[in-house]
């Protein structure tokens, strides 16, 4: 006998389970195309010999996330077609298909090809790559909005997403060093190529599965007055630029993509140099995960009893204090040195766990915030300039680094055989990097995000009010 569906007072499947599973596998799907940027730097220095040109091609590409990001989510929110689900749900399935394949072209393995060919097959790759993760991504993230309007229901689906997110980066973090790397721990560039697709692939059967489970509670095209203007991008912007918990939130969101993303290639060096182990480098990450993982669950009670502000900004302060503890380092590289790299990569990871369960849940807040304050919701280009401050932070950090990486001798054409001060001097920069991610965390969350528990609370209630108070004729109901 089939299970009787819940449903809620409008008729609505009620939130449960489903939708924290099905929003999970989202970002599993995203960070299985996602979490191999890490291995971009390597591939293109090590593999490709490009070294500082690499730094430069990055920096090349990120003019088109500038105009990708922000024009993809004003076209999603100037999209008023009526579709099947959920026109957010349409774009996610598109941009899915892309991803099989965009996530590959990324690490074509032409290592003997001239210098231009190079450039044009990484601009090539990235930018097919970055166009259609944009259209599944920004939907994503605008998605959580129009979930639940629950501020519980949000944290809950903010914390899953997490888990998605661990997951989608454990998998390669994990498995990838045993593939990618020979005994000498230098690179095999042709299996990242054939590893990228079968991630791509596993990526679109977990949005598959996403969207089929995804119950859309809220109506995005709700409109507080009769004469509500036609939608201008340019305002747009400059509401995002008014709206202090998002500005906030992405400056958080870039401090801790400049620790993560910026970092990687240098965490890398020093398992292939300093530790002589790069193998293990997946497994030692994952150890610093245990802290997320362990948190996830408590995320929302947690937020219920001391706020999604309040507890992010605690999370940001560990973080910063961690991030101090890995200057320590014992002479000679002896046992010792390993396990204080663990221990602080784990409370570090305990701090970033803190805020990256209630990170998505304070964008959806901060998307809220912008219609409290302007009575336009603009999911699309709220989230859209988000990520592309992310993917700047993804793009820019990265390159910044890996010029200071070259600044402190590091040579691309010896692989895992960089000299020991070089590997000396990574420790170091990784030291450096992390503390300013933490840093820009305490910043946003602290400092510039001003959605405390009280004011959040403020907030729901005259939004409620108001949609309370609209009548049929001003509700533009989607099927």
């Amino acid at each position: 006998m089939k299970k009787e569906v819940k449903l809620d007072a409008n008729g609505k499947r009620k939130f449960g389970m489903r939708d924290c599973l099905a929003y999970a596998a989202g970002d599993l799907g995203c960070n299985m195309s996602f979490a191999l940027k890490g291995t971009m730097a390597i591939f293109w220095t090590q593999f490709m010999g490009m070294d500082l040109w690499y730094s430069l091609l990055l920096i090349i590409v990120q003019v088109w996330d500038a105009i990708n990001d922000p024009l993809i989510g004003s076209l999603i929110d100037a999209d008023k077609r009526k579709y099947k689900r959920n026109k957010f749900l349409q774009y996610i399935f598109i941009g899915s298909i892309g991803l099989i394949i965009g996530g590959a072209c990324c690490f074509l393995p032409f290592p003997n090809a001239p210098v231009w060919a190079k450039f044009i097959i990484f601009i090539a790759g990235y930018v097919v790559w970055d166009a259609f993760y944009t259209i599944a991504n920004v939907p994503y993230g605008s998605l959580l909005s129009l979930i639940s309007t629950d501020v519980k229901d949000r944290a809950s689906l903010s914390a899953w997403r997490s888990v998605g997110s661990i997951f989608g980066n454990m998998l390669p973090m994990v498995l990838l060093p045993f593939l990618i790397y020979d005994a000498n721990n230098n690179l095999i560039g042709e299996r990242v190529f054939f590893a990228a697709l079968i991630m791509g692939a596993f990526g679109f059967l977990c949005f598959l599965f996403m969207i089929k489970n995804t119950e859309v509670r809220v109506d995005e095209n709700i409109t507080l007055n009769e004469e509500t203007p036609k939608f201008n991008v340019f305002k747009a912007i400059g509401n995002f630029i008014k709206n202090r918990p998002a500005v906030g939130a992405t400056v958080a969101a870039m401090g801790m993509f400049i620790g993560m993303q910026g970092a990687t290639t240098a965490v890398t060096v020093i398992f292939q140099s300093y530790f002589k182990n790069v193998q293990i480098s997946g497994i030692v990450q994952l150890f610093a995960m245990i802290p997320i993982v362990a948190f996830t669950p408590l995320a929302r009670k947690m937020v219920a009893k001391y706020g999604k502000k309040e507890l992010a900004t605690f999370g940001s302060i560990v973080s910063v204090v961690a991030a101090a503890g890995l200057f320590i380092i014992t002479p000679s590289n002896t046992g010792l040195d390993l396990i204080l790299y663990v221990v602080f990569q784990l409370f570090y990871s305990l701090g970033l766990g803190i805020y990256s369960t209630v990170s998505w849940a304070m964008m959806g807040d901060a998307i809220d915030y912008n219609e409290w304050k302007t009575g336009t919701r603009e999911e699309g280009t709220v989230y859209s300039l988000h990520s592309f401050f992310r993917k700047l932070a993804q793009g820019v950090g990265p390159a910044l680094i890996l010029v200071v990486m070259v600044a402190l001798g590091y040579d691309g054409k010896m692989q895992g055989n960089q000299l020991w001060e070089v590997a000396i001097n990574m420790r170091y920069l990784v030291a450096g990097t992390f503390l300013l991610s933490a840093l820009l965390q305490f910043l946003g969350l602290g400092v510039i995000y001003n959605l405390d528990k009280k004011t959040l609370a403020k907030m729901n209630e005259e939004l409620e009010a108001k949609k309370e108070v609209a009548t049929p004729s001003e509700v533009v109901a989607e099927n």
